[in-house]
């Protein structure tokens, strides 16, 4: 089975899907990928939403209209902001049935209170924090910040597209040699240049990481 941890395909949410006709082509195209498993992340930033509340209504109207397919999970994409562990109600956005929370670092930069932002999402609500597409940081990051970034207590998320540019492939077979927990997605957004590409990704992870990567999901569902 592969699991698509990482995907805005709910229509006329954020800057994916624009029509709930992409956002079943998207579904579509993942099933003829293999995909079996979806957990839908729209971006949330929380100077943009009056509250987490208005943000899961919306959510809901936008999984409505799509059918409420059984095979897509809600989530979010949020963004790491100041703040952001004391947010009301910021559990509610983590993967449905799952204690895994996203969270996405600005492309600002790096600054050490992000690290404990992250960390008290953690402890405070017993999540197990995921970072968004690890892999983009690379070329923003400095070496020392991405190695603070390595040291925490996380999930790493890979979009497949890491496995399309030397440097970042490198960067992910890398982490996957030294054993990081590593979940994938394709960051879909459309079906032109951010479609599913889970095509690619299997042509480039063997067997044995895609069961890793399933177990490590798996394990982290609430019981």
């Amino acid at each position: 089975m592969m699991t698509e941890a990482h995907i805005h395909i709910l229509p006329e949410l954020d800057d994916g899907a624009e029509s709930v006709e992409v956002s079943r082509k998207m579904l579509e195209i993942l099933i003829s990928q293999g995909v079996e498993q979806i957990y839908a992340t729209p971006h949330f930033y929380a100077h943009r939403e009056k509250s987490v509340g208005d943000f899961l209504q919306k959510r809901q109207k936008s999984y409505e209209k799509m059918g409420s397919p059984e095979n897509i999970h809600l989530g979010a994409e949020i963004a790491i902001e100041h703040g952001i562990s004391e947010l009301p109600d910021i559990e509610k956005l983590a993967f449905e049935g799952t204690n895994l929370i996203l969270l996405e670092f600005p492309y600002t930069g790096y600054s050490s209170w992000m690290k404990e932002e992250i960390y008290n999402i953690s402890v405070t609500y017993k999540l197990k924090p995921v970072i968004a597409h690890v892999h983009r940081y690379l070329n923003l990051f400095s070496r020392e910040q991405m190695e603070s970034v390595l040291e925490m207590d996380v999930i790493f998320q890979v979009n497949n597209e890491a496995f399309g540019s030397f440097k970042q492939r490198r960067f992910v077979k890398k982490l996957i040699k030294e054993g990081y927990p590593i979940i994938f997605g394709s960051d879909s957004h459309d079906l032109s240049d951010r479609k599913p590409n889970w095509d690619l990704f299997q042509k480039k992870v063997s067997a044995d990481v895609i069961k890793r990567s399933e177990s490590i999901l798996e394990a982290a569902k609430r019981k």
